[in-house]
């Protein structure tokens, strides 16, 4: 038997695998369990919806990496986790529970729709792969359906693609539907007009990207409108209903036969057994300066899904992948050294968005900038983010490819079969 402490961690995202890359394996045992079999990059998600990259670019094989020297010794467990009992120490997956002494949550995030009803089951999000695998297909279809429709009405609801949200990902993936309406539509699709090709961002408050500066703001509605995306703002959604009509709280419609949803998010939950921890707004575990959560004893939190307030940030740090990251270092430092542990203080390096190509946004500290150096930069910092050197070079020959020809062999349906029958109820 070990004598080592068991570390198990949920989530292998951005803080995951910052937090598993730094602690000391030579005095914890490390597992990590996660739904998925491999890391996936979510600033890229919407150019996989766009067609611009394959989703095997964005993705690297969790056993793989945990090969590499900085993760050697750490186990995988593929399995989404439905409960955690505080008192046993355990988690339990469809699969197997596991016993844990020490507990990390890096979990994340998942789409919001505010108690809208359907919404769940009508609108396509970006929150996965997987998602953004299925947004790609819906636009596709209805590009290819709508170039071999007469029915005027018909026609003009297949043609319009709503993004409703106007953060980041909304922006980014209106820019791209904005490229494909300016430059691709009349090329591969000689039947549709760009004129006929209708992209509408609502976004609820006053202005786009409000986690930003105004400057970022102003320069991405211009550049947004160059690529003929209609912007609407102060416009909150209130329904979506069968016939693809988009009612607005100020009785505003749409008809819209693509609906992009990307206005909110919250955090990933779980049953708790015993202890129940303390939750704020949008679902997330409430922390303290070391991350451990607030009412429990051996369970921390890192990224999205935990809250960490401090002065600068009274209603918990920005949900952003530097947050993820710098929590998890902290906190396996903190572990590998206790008696010489330090608060956790996020070091905010800046944000930064893209809206299509030439086009970006970026805020340092005291710096705004954007057009191409801003773009460059954006590229710049993801490129270097991915893991993997294949991952790297496909990222960059595909973004150089589509610069100069605006050409893609992205632009596939490509849909699953259905699994067998029998897959999901082999239990050991």
């Amino acid at each position: 038997m070990s004598s080592k402490q068991r570390i198990v961690v949920i989530g292998a995202g951005f803080g995951g695998l910052s937090f598993i890359k730094k602690i000391d394996k030579r005095n914890f045992d490390i597992t990590v369990v996660d739904r998925n079999n491999y890391h996936s990059f979510p600033p890229l998600f919407y150019q996989i919806a766009s067609c611009g990259l394959e989703p095997m670019s964005i993705s690297f094989p969790m056993r793989r990496e945990l090969r590499s020297k900085k993760m050697r010794g750490v186990s995988f467990c593929y399995g989404e986790v439905s409960c955690i009992d505080t008192l046993n120490r355990t988690i339990t997956t469809e699969y197997q529970t596991l016993h844990y002494d020490i507990l990390v949550i890096a979990a994340g995030t998942t789409n919001n729709f505010f108690d809208i009803e359907n919404l769940r089951q009508r609108v396509c999000t970006l929150k996965s792969t997987s998602q953004a695998i299925r947004t790609r297909n819906e636009i596709l279809l209805k590009l290819e359906r709508a170039a071999i429709e007469h029915d005027p009405d018909l026609r003009r609801r297949l043609l319009t693609f709503a993004v409703i949200g106007g953060g980041p990902t909304g922006v980014e993936i209106a820019g791209a539907l904005g490229e494909m309406k300016r430059y691709v539509i009349a090329r591969e699709y000689p039947s549709i007009s760009p004129d006929e090709v209708r992209v509408i961002l609502a976004e609820g408050s006053g202005r786009l990207l409000h986690t930003m500066s105004e400057a970022s703001s102003e320069d991405a509605l211009r550049d947004l409108r160059k690529l003929m995306v209609d912007v609407r703002l102060n416009k909150t959604m209130r329904s979506y209903d069968e016939n693809d009509l988009i009612t607005f709280t100020d009785g505003d419609t749409i008809e819209a036969g693509t609906l992009i949803w990307t206005a909110g998010i919250t955090a990933e939950t779980f049953n708790f057994k015993g202890s129940a921890p303390s939750q704020t707004s949008g679902g997330r575990l409430s922390v303290d300066e070391y991350n451990k959560v607030a009412g429990t004893e051996g369970i921390y939190a890192i990224g999205d899904i935990a809250c960490h307030s401090a002065p600068a940030w009274p209603k918990g740090c920005p949900q952003l992948a530097q947050v993820a990251i710098q929590q998890g270092k902290r906190l396996a430092e903190n572990l590998n050294s206790p008696d010489r542990r330090r608060p956790f203080v996020y070091n905010d390096k800046g944000s930064m968005a893209t809206i299509g190509r030439n086009r970006a946004v970026v805020d340092l500290r005291h710096v705004h900038f954007s057009g191409w150096f801003a773009w460059i930069t954006w590229m710049y910092i993801h490129l270097i983010s991915l893991l993997g050197m294949r991952n790297k070079a496909v990222v960059l020959l595909n973004w150089i490819w589509s610069y100069f020809t605006f050409s893609s062999s992205l632009r596939l349906i490509m849909r699953p079969s259905s699994n067998p029958s029998s897959s999901n109820k082999i239990r050991s």
